[in-house]
C-alpha cells in the first residue's frame, strides 16, 4: 500500500451554524457541498482550502466535548500554512479570537501559533 496524500479531515461541531460561520467567514474556506442527513439529524459541509477538498464539517445531536487540555490521545490539532503569520493573526484578532503568542520553530526556522475553533479544537497557523 502506498498512501498518496491526506484526502480530508473530519471535524464534528456542537453548533453547526456557529462553526460554519467560523470556518467559512473567518477562516475563508470555500463550501463545495452541503447536505442535511435527516436520518442522522446531521449536517455535512465539505470545505476546500485553496482549491482542494480538505475539511468535512459535521454536526450531530449532543456530541461529547473534546478533551483537550491536558491533551488527549488522538488528533492533536489541525494546521494551516499561511504566507504571513502576522497578517493572519491580525485578521483573527479582529474577529475577537484569542491567538497565542507567535513562536519560532528552531528546527525549521518558521513562525507558528495556535488558536481554537468554536468547540476548542486547536488550530495551528504555520508560516511558509
Amino acid at each position: 500500500m502506498k498512501l498518496k496524500k491526506i484526502h480530508h479531515v473530519a471535524v464534528i461541531c456542537s453548533d453547526y451554524e456557529r462553526s460554519k460561520e467560523f470556518y467559512v467567514r473567518i477562516l475563508g474556506l470555500t463550501p463545495i457541498n452541503e447536505v442535511y442527513r435527516e436520518g442522522r439529524d446531521s449536517y455535512k459541509l465539505d470545505l476546500e482550502v485553496n482549491g482542494q477538498y480538505q475539511i468535512e464539517l459535521f454536526s450531530f445531536p449532543n456530541p461529547p466535548a473534546r478533551p483537550s487540555y491536558p491533551e488527549a490521545a488522538g488528533l492533536r490539532h489541525l494546521a494551516f500554512e499561511v504566507d504571513d503569520i502576522e497578517e493572519a493573526v491580525h485578521n483573527l484578532t479582529e474577529h475577537h479570537l484569542h491567538v497565542e503568542t507567535i513562536r519560532f520553530d528552531p528546527i525549521t526556522n518558521k513562525k507558528f501559533t495556535f488558536f481554537a475553533d468554536p468547540d476548542g479544537l486547536p488550530i495551528e497557523l504555520y508560516e511558509s
